[in-house]
C-alpha cells in the first residue's frame, strides 16, 4: 500500500507540474495576477509530494519489502542500514525519483525566498522550472516507473552493486545533483528574463545565489566522487578523465564562468547577453551529463546500465530545453544591450578574460568527450585520453591562474596594471622562492613539482594579498570585511591547494607492483613495508582476505594496513579495498591484488603499493572553495536579495515591469 502511495503521489506531481508549467506563464503574459500566483503553491505542493514519493520508494528499501521491483533488483536484507537507504538513488529509477526532488527543492525555495522578486518574474521563472520538472516526471511514470511490483515476491533481493557500497557514494550523488539540478534554477531565470525581455543588475543579483549554491554543491559531489574513485576502485588515481566524470566536470566549469560573470552585470551592466547564454549552457550541459549517463552509450563505472530507449526519451528532453532555449535566445538576446564602457585593463576584462578561457575549456573538454561517440556512430574507433585533456586544459589553466590575483585586485572601468602588480610583490617573490627550492628538493621530477609549487604560492599569497588591500592592511576593518570578499579569498586560496595537490602528487608519486610472501620487506617512496600474510574475515554480506602490511619511516613502525579483496555471495563479485594511511605530506596507498595458484610463484600474493605527496590536498584544497561558497552564501546582500523593480500597478496588487 505505501508503494502504491508512492505512486499516486508521483502522478499527482506530475499533474500539478503541468499546472505549474502553464497557468503562471499565462498570467505574467496577459497580466493575471491570480494565475501568476498560481506558482507558488504549486511549487510548493510539487515538492511535498514529491517527497512523499521519495520516502514511500525509502521505505521498500529500509523494510526489504521486495514485492517492490526496485528493492528486489538492488537491496538485500543482510546490507547495513546505511547501504539500504543509498540503494533507493543506487539505481536508474532511484536516482531519477531524487533528481526531481531536488528540482522541486528549488523551485519551492524560490517560490519561499523569493519575496523581493517581481511578481510576472518570479511566476515565469517557476514556470520553466514546472516544464523542467513535468518533462522529467512523465520520463520517470512512462520509462522508468520506481514502484513496480512483483508477484510472487522473491525471498530476498539481488543486492547493490558492491562498488557502491561505501559511504563515499551514500553521500557522493545526492550533493552532485544537488548541483547539477540546482543550475535549472539560473537556467529558468534566464529563460524568464528572455521572456520577459528585460536584464538587468537586479536580475544577476537575483540569479548569483543560486548560481553559487549550485556550484558549490558541484564542488562537493565531484570531490567526493573523486576520492571515492581514489580509495574505492584500486586504480591509485583521483582523476580519471572518464567520460561521466567530464559530464559533471563541463557543467562546473560553465558555473564557473558564469559565477563570475554575472558579477560583472550586477556591478557594471556588461556581459548580458553572454551571461544569459552561460545559464542555459551550465544547465543543458547537466542536461547532456544525464543524457550520457542514462543513454547506454557507454560503459563506465560511474554509468547506469539502462535501455538505450530511455536514452531516446532523455534526447528529446534535451532537444526541447536545448533547442527552445537557444532558440529564444537567439529571437531576443541581440536586443540585450549593455549600459557601460570598461577600458581593455580593468576588473570587466580579467573577468571575461577568465570567462574565455573557462569556456574554451569547456569546449575541449566537450570535444574530447564526445569525439569518439561520435566517431563510433561512424563505425570508427578514436580513443581520446588523458594525455589529451591533460595537455590541452593543462595550456589553457595556465594563464587563468596567473591572472586570477591580478584581476581581483583590478578596479572597475579602468585600471593601471601596474599598480596592480606591485601589490602582488610579495606574492611573486614567495612564487619565486617556491619554484627554487621545489627544484632543488625534487630535482629530478620534472618541471611539473617546480611550476606546481609556484602557481599554488602565488595564488594562496595572492589570496591573502587581496584581503590585506580591502581592509587597507589595518586588522580592526578585516573583521568587517563583508563575507562575500571572504568567500572569494577562500575560494581562490582553495584553488591554490587543489592546484599543489594535483601537480605534485602527479609528479612525484611513486608506484612498487610485487610478489609478496609472509615475511617480505621492501621499500619504496622512503618507506620500508613488510607482508605479514593475508587473513580471511566475514563481514556482513561478504567475506573478506584481508593483508596485513605493517609500514615503516626509519625503525619506527608507522601504521599496519589492512588492504582487503572483498567477494559478495549474492552477486558473485569481487572487489578490491584498498589501505591508505593518509597523512598531511603524503599517502601511502596499498592494493591487494590475487594469490598465485600455480608455478614457481605458487602462495605469493600481488601487491601494489603507492607513495603519493600531497595527495590529500587536493579535497582539502576542493573544501576550501566549498566553505568560501557557503560564507559568500550568508553574505547579507544574497540573503536579502535585490529590492523590486518598480513598474505599473496591476489588478490584484501586483506588479508588472515597464517595458
Amino acid at each position: 500500500m505505501i508503494a502504491e502511495l508512492g505512486h499516486f503521489a508521483l502522478i499527482l506531481a506530475f499533474l500539478i507540474a503541468i499546472a505549474q508549467s502553464t497557468a503562471p506563464l499565462i498570467g505574467a503574459e496577459r497580466g493575471w495576477a491570480d494565475f501568476m500566483r498560481v506558482a507558488e503553491p504549486a511549487a510548493t505542493a510539487q515538492f511535498t509530494l514529491l517527497g512523499l514519493s521519495f520516502a514511500a520508494l525509502t521505505y521498500a528499501f529500509v523494510t526489504s519489502d521486495f514485492s517492490v521491483a526496485l528493492a528486489a533488483n538492488h537491496s538485500h536484507s543482510l546490507k547495513p542500514m546505511l547501504y539500504k537507504i543509498s540503494g533507493v538513488w543506487g539505481n536508474h529509477e532511484g536516482s531519477m525519483l531524487l533528481w526531481v526532488l531536488i528540482l522541486a527543492l528549488f523551485g519551492a525555495m524560490v517560490a519561499w525566498f523569493g519575496r523581493s522578486l517581481p511578481t510576472p518574474l518570479k511566476a515565469r521563472t517557476l514556470a520553466v522550472q514546472g516544464m523542467i520538472g513535468a518533462a522529467f516526471l512523465a520520463f520517470i511514470i512512462f520509462t522508468s516507473n520506481p514502484f513496480l511490483r512483483l508477484d510472487p515476491a522473491p525471498v530476498d533481493g539481488g543486492d547493490l552493486n558492491p562498488l557502491l557500497q561505501d559511504p563515499g557514494l551514500a553521500f557522493h550523488p545526492p550533493f552532485l545533483y544537488l548541483g547539477y539540478v540546482g543550475l535549472s534554477t539560473a537556467f529558468s531565470f534566464a529563460v524568464a528574463a528572455l521572456i520577459e525581455g528585460r536584464i538587468d543588475p537586479a536580475w544577476a543579483r537575483w540569479v548569483r545565489p543560486w548560481a553559487l549554491a549550485a556550484w558549490m554543491f558541484l564542488t562537493l559531489g565531484i570531490a567526493l566522487g573523486s576520492y571515492w574513485a581514489y580509495y574505492e576502485l584500486g586504480w591509485g588515481g583521483w582523476w580519471f578523465w572518464d567520460p561521466v566524470e567530464n559530464a559533471s566536470f563541463m557543467p562546473w566549469l560553465a558555473a564557473t564562468a558564469l559565477l563570475h560573470s554575472a558579477i560583472v552585470v550586477e556591478k557594471r551592466g556588461e556581459l548580458k547577453s553572454w551571461t544569459i547564454l552561460l545559464a542555459i549552457l551550465a544547465f543543458s550541459l547537466s542536461l547532456m551529463g544525464t543524457f550520457i549517463v542514462r543513454s547506454g552509450l557507454l560503459t563506465s563505472v560511474h554509468a547506469f546500465a539502462s535501455d538505450p530507449t530511455r536514452g531516446v526519451f532523455i534526447l528529446l528532453i534535451l532537444a526541447a530545453a536545448i533547442g527552445g532555449s537557444l532558440t529564444l535566445y537567439a529571437a531576443r538576446g541581440s536586443k540585450i544591450s549593455a549600459d557601460g564602457v570598461f577600458a581593455p585593463v580593468s576588473r570587466e576584462s580579467a573577468l571575461l578574460l577568465n570567462n574565455v578561457l573557462l569556456a574554451v575549456a569547456t569546449a575541449a573538454v566537450f570535444s574530447g568527450t564526445m569525439a569518439p561517440l561520435v566517431y563510433e556512430a561512424f563505425g570508427k574507433v578514436v580513443t581520446v585520453g588523458p594525455p589529451y585533456f591533460d595537455w590541452v586544459f593543462g595550456l589553457l589553466m595556465l594563464p587563468l591562474l596567473l591572472a586570477v590575483p591580478v584581476g581581483a585586485l583590478l578596479p572597475w572601468k579602468r585600471a593601471d596594471l601596474a599598480a596592480a602588480l606591485r601589490k602582488l610583490w610579495a606574492a611573486a617573490l614567495i612564487s619565486a622562492l617556491a619554484v627554487a627550492t621545489a627544484w632543488a628538493v625534487w630535482r629530478g621530477a620534472g618541471p611539473l613539482a617546480p611550476l606546481g609549487a609556484g602557481l599554488a604560492a602565488w595564488l594562496l599569497v595572492g589570496a591573502v594579498v587581496d584581503v590585506g588591500e580591502r581592509a587597507r592592511w589595518r586588522l580592526e576593518r578585516v573583521g568587517r570585511m563583508p563575507r562575500a570578499d571572504w568567500g572569494k579569498a577562500l575560494g581562490h586560496g582553495g584553488l591554490g591547494l587543489m592546484v599543489l595537490g594535483v601537480t605534485l602528487v602527479t609528479a612525484l608519486e611513486t608506484e612498487d607492483i610485487r610478489l609478496v610472501r609472509l615475511g617480505d620487506r621492501f621499500e619504496t617512496g622512503g618507506y620500508t613495508l613488510e607482508f605479514r600474510g593475508v587473513k580471511r574475515e566475514p563481514g556482513p554480506n561478504y567475506t573478506a582476505d584481508i593483508a596485513l602490511v605493517e609500514v615503516y619511516a626509519g625503525d619506527r613502525l608507522e601504521t599496519v594496513l589492512r588492504p582487503e579483496k572483498r567477494f559478495f555471495p549474492v552477486q558473485r563479485t569481487t572487489t578490491t579495498e584498498a589501505s591508505i594511511r593518509s597523512g598531511f605530506l603524503d599517502d601511502v596507498y596499498v592494493v591487494l591484488g590475487d594469490k598465485r595458484t600455480e608455478g614457481d610463484d605458487a602462495g605469493a600474493w600481488a601487491l601494489r603499493t603507492y607513495v603519493k605527496p600531497f595527495a590529500n590536498w587536493i579535497w582539502i584544497g576542493a573544501l576550501v572553495m566549498s566553505l568560501g561558497g557557503l560564507i559568500s552564501l550568508t553574505d547579507r546582500r544574497h540573503r536579502v536579495g535585490a529590492p523590486a523593480r518598480r513598474g505599473r500597478p496591476e489588478p490584484g496588487g501586483a506588479a508588472v515591469p515597464a517595458e
